[in-house]
Protein backbone atom coordinates (compact mmCIF):
# COMPACT_ATOMS: atom_id res chain seq x y z
CA UNK A 1 0.00 0.00 0.00
CA UNK A 2 1.46 3.44 -0.88
CA UNK A 3 2.58 5.57 2.04
CA UNK A 4 0.12 8.28 1.02
CA UNK A 5 -2.85 5.91 1.30
CA UNK A 6 -1.84 4.80 4.79
CA UNK A 7 -1.96 8.29 6.22
CA UNK A 8 -5.09 9.16 8.25
CA UNK A 9 -7.50 11.65 6.79
CA UNK A 10 -7.79 14.78 8.91
CA UNK A 11 -11.40 15.94 9.29
CA UNK A 12 -11.00 18.87 11.65
CA UNK A 13 -14.65 19.91 11.64
CA UNK A 14 -16.06 16.38 11.76
CA UNK A 15 -16.07 16.41 15.55
CA UNK A 16 -18.66 19.21 15.53
CA UNK A 17 -21.30 17.33 13.53
CA UNK A 18 -24.55 16.61 15.30
CA UNK A 19 -25.96 13.11 15.15
CA UNK A 20 -29.18 11.63 16.64
CA UNK A 21 -28.74 9.41 19.69
CA UNK A 22 -32.35 8.18 19.86
CA UNK A 23 -32.86 6.79 16.38
CA UNK A 24 -35.06 8.99 14.21
CA UNK A 25 -35.93 11.35 17.08
CA UNK A 26 -34.31 14.77 16.72
CA UNK A 27 -32.32 14.39 19.95
CA UNK A 28 -28.59 14.80 19.39
CA UNK A 29 -25.49 14.24 21.49
CA UNK A 30 -25.53 17.98 22.28
CA UNK A 31 -28.98 17.68 23.87
CA UNK A 32 -27.89 14.59 25.80
CA UNK A 33 -24.81 16.32 27.21
CA UNK A 34 -26.82 19.38 28.21
CA UNK A 35 -28.95 17.08 30.37
CA UNK A 36 -25.84 15.32 31.71
CA UNK A 37 -24.25 18.65 32.61
CA UNK A 38 -27.40 19.82 34.42
CA UNK A 39 -27.65 16.55 36.35
CA UNK A 40 -23.99 16.75 37.40
CA UNK A 41 -24.42 20.27 38.79
CA UNK A 42 -27.64 19.32 40.60
CA UNK A 43 -25.92 16.24 42.04
CA UNK A 44 -22.99 18.33 43.26
CA UNK A 45 -25.29 20.82 44.99
CA UNK A 46 -27.63 18.19 46.45
CA UNK A 47 -25.10 15.68 47.72
CA UNK A 48 -22.58 18.38 48.60
CA UNK A 49 -24.97 20.34 50.80
CA UNK A 50 -26.85 17.32 52.20
CA UNK A 51 -24.48 16.75 55.19
CA UNK A 52 -24.73 20.44 56.30
CA UNK A 53 -21.60 19.89 58.35
CA UNK A 54 -19.99 22.72 60.30
CA UNK A 55 -16.61 21.45 59.12
CA UNK A 56 -17.36 20.66 55.46
CA UNK A 57 -16.00 17.66 53.64
CA UNK A 58 -14.53 17.88 50.15
CA UNK A 59 -17.84 17.64 48.30
CA UNK A 60 -19.58 20.14 50.56
CA UNK A 61 -16.60 22.50 50.32
CA UNK A 62 -16.75 22.27 46.51
CA UNK A 63 -20.49 23.01 46.49
CA UNK A 64 -20.07 25.95 48.86
CA UNK A 65 -17.17 27.30 46.83
CA UNK A 66 -19.21 27.17 43.61
CA UNK A 67 -22.13 28.92 45.30
CA UNK A 68 -20.00 31.63 46.91
CA UNK A 69 -17.95 32.25 43.77
CA UNK A 70 -20.98 33.11 41.64
CA UNK A 71 -22.78 34.91 44.49
CA UNK A 72 -19.78 37.18 45.11
CA UNK A 73 -19.52 37.83 41.37
CA UNK A 74 -23.15 38.99 41.24
CA UNK A 75 -22.91 41.22 44.32
CA UNK A 76 -19.51 42.71 43.39
CA UNK A 77 -20.48 43.52 39.80
CA UNK A 78 -24.16 44.46 40.14
CA UNK A 79 -24.39 45.59 43.76
CA UNK A 80 -26.83 44.43 46.42
CA UNK A 81 -29.44 44.10 43.67
CA UNK A 82 -27.29 41.28 42.28
CA UNK A 83 -28.76 38.85 44.80
CA UNK A 84 -31.98 38.83 42.77
CA UNK A 85 -30.12 37.76 39.64
CA UNK A 86 -27.93 35.15 41.32
CA UNK A 87 -30.04 32.11 40.26
CA UNK A 88 -29.95 33.22 36.62
CA UNK A 89 -26.19 33.93 36.57
CA UNK A 90 -25.43 30.74 38.49
CA UNK A 91 -27.40 28.63 35.98
CA UNK A 92 -25.83 30.41 33.03
CA UNK A 93 -22.28 30.05 34.38
CA UNK A 94 -22.54 26.33 35.06
CA UNK A 95 -24.38 25.60 31.81
CA UNK A 96 -21.47 27.10 29.87
CA UNK A 97 -18.83 25.62 32.17
CA UNK A 98 -20.21 22.08 31.95
CA UNK A 99 -20.50 22.36 28.18
CA UNK A 100 -16.85 23.40 27.97
CA UNK A 101 -15.55 20.79 30.41
CA UNK A 102 -17.59 17.81 29.20
CA UNK A 103 -16.26 18.44 25.72
CA UNK A 104 -12.75 17.72 26.97
CA UNK A 105 -13.63 14.11 27.77
CA UNK A 106 -12.72 11.46 25.16
CA UNK A 107 -15.55 10.63 22.73
CA UNK A 108 -17.60 13.48 24.17
CA UNK A 109 -19.06 16.58 22.52
CA UNK A 110 -18.79 20.32 23.22
CA UNK A 111 -22.24 21.80 22.83
CA UNK A 112 -20.86 25.30 23.36
CA UNK A 113 -18.92 24.86 20.10
CA UNK A 114 -22.16 25.38 18.15
CA UNK A 115 -23.03 28.95 17.24
CA UNK A 116 -26.76 28.18 17.58
CA UNK A 117 -26.26 27.41 21.28
CA UNK A 118 -24.08 30.43 22.05
CA UNK A 119 -26.29 32.82 20.06
CA UNK A 120 -29.34 31.46 21.86
CA UNK A 121 -27.69 32.10 25.22
CA UNK A 122 -26.58 35.58 24.19
CA UNK A 123 -30.05 36.55 22.91
CA UNK A 124 -31.59 35.29 26.15
CA UNK A 125 -29.15 37.42 28.17
CA UNK A 126 -29.88 40.58 26.17
CA UNK A 127 -33.66 40.05 26.34
CA UNK A 128 -33.51 39.60 30.13
CA UNK A 129 -31.22 42.60 30.52
CA UNK A 130 -33.59 44.74 28.44
CA UNK A 131 -36.62 43.60 30.45
CA UNK A 132 -34.80 44.37 33.71
CA UNK A 133 -33.86 47.82 32.39
CA UNK A 134 -37.49 48.62 31.54
CA UNK A 135 -38.80 47.27 34.84
CA UNK A 136 -36.24 49.25 36.87
CA UNK A 137 -36.26 52.51 34.88
CA UNK A 138 -39.26 52.53 32.55
CA UNK A 139 -38.93 54.50 29.31
CA UNK A 140 -36.24 56.56 31.00
CA UNK A 141 -33.97 53.63 30.08
CA UNK A 142 -34.39 54.42 26.38
CA UNK A 143 -33.75 58.14 26.64
CA UNK A 144 -30.88 57.77 29.08
CA UNK A 145 -29.14 54.80 27.51
CA UNK A 146 -29.42 55.50 23.80
CA UNK A 147 -29.09 59.27 23.95
CA UNK A 148 -26.65 60.43 26.65
CA UNK A 149 -27.78 63.28 28.84
CA UNK A 150 -26.36 66.62 27.75
CA UNK A 151 -25.68 65.56 24.15
CA UNK A 152 -26.82 68.09 21.50
CA UNK A 153 -30.24 67.17 20.11
CA UNK A 154 -29.00 67.80 16.58
CA UNK A 155 -26.69 64.78 16.94
CA UNK A 156 -29.54 62.41 17.83
CA UNK A 157 -29.80 60.92 14.27
CA UNK A 158 -26.13 59.96 14.57
CA UNK A 159 -25.83 59.00 18.24
CA UNK A 160 -29.00 56.91 18.59
CA UNK A 161 -28.23 54.44 15.74
CA UNK A 162 -24.66 54.05 17.01
CA UNK A 163 -25.87 53.31 20.55
CA UNK A 164 -28.51 50.86 19.30
CA UNK A 165 -25.94 49.00 17.19
CA UNK A 166 -23.52 48.98 20.12
CA UNK A 167 -26.24 47.56 22.38
CA UNK A 168 -27.26 44.82 19.95
CA UNK A 169 -23.64 43.94 19.19
CA UNK A 170 -23.45 42.43 22.65
CA UNK A 171 -25.17 39.38 21.19
CA UNK A 172 -22.32 38.98 18.70
CA UNK A 173 -19.55 39.60 21.22
CA UNK A 174 -20.98 37.15 23.78
CA UNK A 175 -21.77 34.36 21.34
CA UNK A 176 -18.82 34.53 18.94
CA UNK A 177 -16.22 34.78 21.72
CA UNK A 178 -17.39 31.55 23.34
CA UNK A 179 -18.06 29.72 20.07
CA UNK A 180 -14.73 30.69 18.47
CA UNK A 181 -12.64 29.72 21.49
CA UNK A 182 -14.24 26.29 21.76
CA UNK A 183 -13.97 25.55 18.03
CA UNK A 184 -10.36 26.76 17.81
CA UNK A 185 -9.22 24.69 20.79
CA UNK A 186 -10.79 21.45 19.61
CA UNK A 187 -9.58 22.01 16.05
CA UNK A 188 -6.02 22.24 17.39
CA UNK A 189 -6.59 18.98 19.27
CA UNK A 190 -7.64 17.28 16.05
CA UNK A 191 -4.64 18.52 14.06
CA UNK A 192 -2.09 17.69 16.77
CA UNK A 193 -3.67 14.27 17.37
CA UNK A 194 -3.67 13.38 13.68
CA UNK A 195 -0.04 14.48 13.41
CA UNK A 196 0.85 12.20 16.34
CA UNK A 197 -0.76 9.20 14.60
CA UNK A 198 0.96 10.04 11.32
CA UNK A 199 4.39 10.14 12.97
CA UNK A 200 3.73 6.89 14.84
CA UNK A 201 3.25 5.15 11.49
CA UNK A 202 6.95 5.55 10.65
CA UNK A 203 8.22 2.82 12.96
CA UNK A 204 10.23 3.15 16.15
CA UNK A 205 11.77 6.49 15.20
CA UNK A 206 8.34 7.85 14.35
CA UNK A 207 6.90 6.69 17.69
CA UNK A 208 9.75 8.34 19.61
CA UNK A 209 9.28 11.54 17.61
CA UNK A 210 5.52 11.42 18.21
CA UNK A 211 5.99 11.08 21.98
CA UNK A 212 8.57 13.85 22.16
CA UNK A 213 6.76 16.25 19.83
CA UNK A 214 3.02 16.20 19.09
CA UNK A 215 2.02 14.09 22.10
CA UNK A 216 3.74 16.55 24.43
CA UNK A 217 2.03 19.38 22.55
CA UNK A 218 -1.32 17.63 23.07
CA UNK A 219 -0.75 17.50 26.83
CA UNK A 220 0.04 21.22 26.89
CA UNK A 221 -2.97 21.97 24.67
CA UNK A 222 -5.22 19.98 26.98
CA UNK A 223 -4.06 21.96 30.02
CA UNK A 224 -4.49 25.21 28.10
CA UNK A 225 -7.96 24.21 26.88
CA UNK A 226 -8.95 23.36 30.47
CA UNK A 227 -7.98 26.89 31.47
CA UNK A 228 -9.86 28.37 28.50
CA UNK A 229 -12.97 26.31 29.34
CA UNK A 230 -13.14 27.80 32.83
CA UNK A 231 -12.13 31.29 31.70
CA UNK A 232 -14.76 31.49 28.96
CA UNK A 233 -17.53 30.48 31.36
CA UNK A 234 -16.31 33.17 33.76
CA UNK A 235 -16.15 35.81 31.01
CA UNK A 236 -19.67 34.95 29.83
CA UNK A 237 -21.05 35.20 33.37
CA UNK A 238 -19.21 38.38 34.37
CA UNK A 239 -20.22 40.18 31.17
CA UNK A 240 -23.81 39.22 31.94
CA UNK A 241 -23.37 40.77 35.40
CA UNK A 242 -21.92 43.94 33.88
CA UNK A 243 -24.87 44.23 31.48
CA UNK A 244 -27.29 43.71 34.37
CA UNK A 245 -25.47 46.42 36.34
CA UNK A 246 -25.91 48.80 33.42
CA UNK A 247 -29.60 47.90 33.23
CA UNK A 248 -30.17 48.54 36.94
CA UNK A 249 -28.02 51.63 37.37
CA UNK A 250 -28.03 53.03 33.80
CA UNK A 251 -24.24 53.49 33.87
Amino acid sequence: MPAEAAQPKIDVLGQFRLSPVLGSVNFTQANALMIVGALLVLALLYYGMKPRAVVPGRLQAAAELCYKFVYDMCVDQIGEEGRRFFPFVFTLFFFVLMGNLLGLLPYSFTYTSHIAVTVGLAIMVIIIVTIVAFVENGWHFVTEYFFPKGAPLVLAPLIVPIEVISYLSRVVSLSVRLFANMVAGHAMFEVAGAFTIMLAGFGVIGIIAAVIGPLAVNVVLYAFELLVACLQAYVFAILTCIYLHDAVHLH
